[in-house]
């Protein structure tokens, strides 16, 4: 008798990754989407109490972690699922691999220990402990979703003037190469708070542009984490339906607030991420609004 037999799908946890520079919105987008899930939920607070600033708007319990070693990540994850919460917010994973008492400060006190200046032997102690973090997220009986700051730099971008002025992009997550793996959905934020899903085993989510998300990106989640193979196939047409709306509706209105021909030529990433459906349907307002910012022509005189 053969070892394989057919796979099935179950009802799952969301593991979800928010990367973005600050001021990408990391933190309102995680506190949205985790309360658009449902359930109670916990956030494990390494920013100072940021999160605490949404508590009008959002309800949730936290704890601020002093020490950011990958034990004490653990420790608050498990204290959470103790405690019964269905969601759990990680604000933010990248302490853990270059905060206070993170993995790769354990590794410089251990080398500094050792007198030697090859951290080789540190990262033998040290990496099982990230591990056993990447573990506990994978393994949760919670929903997690997790921010991760991103590496910022500056591009030059000419304004209205002409004048090159900087702008701030978000490049590559601050944890471990390869940490976006460990999650189900992964996405990038930017400073307009849209979020690029990267990564995603939900193929309804994989490749889209989703401005604000909050809850309707979460009600297409849901609808996905429940679909089972047993049971009749949930179907997230409404929800993406409104997702779909949502990122056509934004698109616009960033069409109709650029004053100059720069603004909106920056809109066109974006734009190009989205659906061709929804290409189609911002294409005239693009369109007009590019004859608008056009400068009139001189007339010339003989």
């Amino acid at each position: 008798m053969s070892m394989f037999k057919p796979a099935q799908k179950t009802k799952a946890k969301l593991r979800l990754a928010l990367t973005g520079p600050s001021g990408s919105g990391k933190t309102f987008s995680a506190l949205a989407i985790a309360s658009g899930l449902g359930g109670r939920v916990a956030v494990i607070d390494t920013e100072h109490g940021s999160a605490s600033l949404y508590a009008d708007r959002f309800r949730f319990d936290s704890v601020s972690l002093e020490s950011f070693s990958p034990d004490v990540y653990v420790e608050a994850i498990r204290d959470a699922e103790a405690a019964g919460y269905e969601v759990i917010v990680v604000d933010s994973l990248s302490h853990a691999w270059m905060g206070k008492d993170g993995a790769l400060e354990q590794v410089d006190r251990a080398s500094l220990r050792s007198g030697s200046k090859n951290s080789y032997f540190a990262w033998r102690d040290v990496t099982p402990k990230h591990n056993a973090l990447v573990e506990a997220i994978v393994q949760s009986k919670a929903h997690v979703i997790a921010t991760m700051r991103a590496k910022t730099e500056y591009a030059l971008d000419r304004d209205d003037k002409g004048k090159m002025v900087p702008r701030k992009i978000g490049l590559a997550p601050v944890p471990r190469d390869g940490m976006d793996y460990e999650f189900s959905i992964a996405g990038e934020l930017d400073l307009a708070h849209h979020l690029s899903i990267t990564k995603s085993r939900c193929s309804e989510l994989a490749g889209r542009v989703v401005p604000d998300p909050g809850a309707d990106l979460a009600n297409v989640i849901r609808t996905w984490l429940e679909t089972t193979s047993a049971g009749p196939v949930k179907t997230a047409g409404p929800a993406l339906a409104q997702l779909a709306k949502t990122a056509r509706e934004r698109a616009r209105a960033s069409i109709r607030a650029a004053t100059t021909t720069e603004q909106l030529d920056a809109l066109v990433a974006t734009i190009q991420k989205l659906p061709e459906v929804d290409r189609r349907a911002v294409r005239a307002d693009f369109g007009k609004r590019q004859q608008e910012l056009r400068p009139p022509q001189a007339h010339s005189h003989r």
